[in-house]
């Protein structure tokens, strides 16, 4: 069965949404996950709710390629976080028809945690949006197991995001992984890296925001992974590879991500 795979912004997250859309098309992805909040200082994010005329020029990518935009990311709930600032934000993902909202862990207070992503997901099913909380081993939900709990006490339509790097790379387990429903589980997270445990914060972090490698070359056990999967859940190949780009540039290491992905997705067949 053909998955749909969709390209996350972070792969190539210095090109602007219009461009990134384009680079997707031309390397034969089915759909993009834009990133409209900067995540850090040192990424850019690109804010379209506050630009009309890159609004303007990415619904105009989105039409001539026939690309869909999947996911917008993504939301750092916070003990600040306000969801009511983030009502443009969520308007700007149903006009460009994204399915889903990511949302990471960063309130050291889970009650008031779970009470923030609720209301955000009633903010975003008003608009036809759904939301998902992605785990990471660094941060206060580090695990599946402690996401799902979260998402469960959120309300009855929050997902959770697996990764597999952060799932290889946390105390996660393959057979909850395998367990859970549509509901809860929508589409995941793909990529590979070496694996060389013990890893420390800075190791978690490099990996996570800065190198990886795609699916395939590494050493995660990648079809343990997919086979814990649904057979259709669609894929998003979240692979940044700074020091490549570097040498060859984004829309290259598009390329190369999608290359090494049907050739990975044909073998664990």
């Amino acid at each position: 069965m053909t998955r749909s795979l969709s390209l996350a912004h972070l792969t190539a997250i210095d090109l602007p949404p219009p461009d990134l859309i384009q680079a997707a098309a031309e390397a034969g992805f089915d759909a993009v996950g834009l990133r409209l909040i900067r995540v850090t200082d040192i990424s850019p994010g690109y804010p379209l709710m506050e630009d009309p005329g890159l609004m303007r020029a990415t619904t105009a990518a989105l039409r001539d390629t026939g690309l869909r935009v999947h996911d917008i990311e993504f939301v750092k709930i916070d003990p600040h976080t306000d969801v009511a600032a983030l009502d443009r934000f969520l308007d700007a993902g149903a006009t460009l028809g994204a399915r889903e909202v990511i949302t990471a862990p960063y309130d050291p207070d889970l009650s008031r945690l779970t009470d923030t992503l609720a209301a955000l997901t009633e903010h975003a099913n008003a608009r036809g949006l759904g939301t998902v909380l992605e785990f990471f081993p660094w941060t206060v939900v580090p695990t599946l197991d402690a996401a799902l709990g979260i998402a469960a006490a959120a309300g009855p339509t929050v997902g959770v995001l697996p990764d597999s790097l952060h799932f290889d790379r946390s105390d996660s387990d393959l057979s909850t992984l395998s367990r859970l429903t549509p509901d809860r589980l929508r589409f995941a997270h793909l990529c590979d890296a070496p694996v060389h445990p013990p890893y420390t914060t800075d190791d978690l972090l490099h990996a996570g925001r800065a190198e990886r490698l795609p699916p395939g070359d590494g050493g995660i056990d990648l079809k343990a992974y997919l086979a814990a999967l649904p057979p259709d859940l669609p894929l998003a190949l979240e692979v940044p590879m700074t020091r490549l780009t570097a040498i060859e540039g984004p829309r290259a290491v598009i390329r190369h991500v999608m290359t090494a992905t049907r050739r990975f997705l044909a073998s664990a067949a």
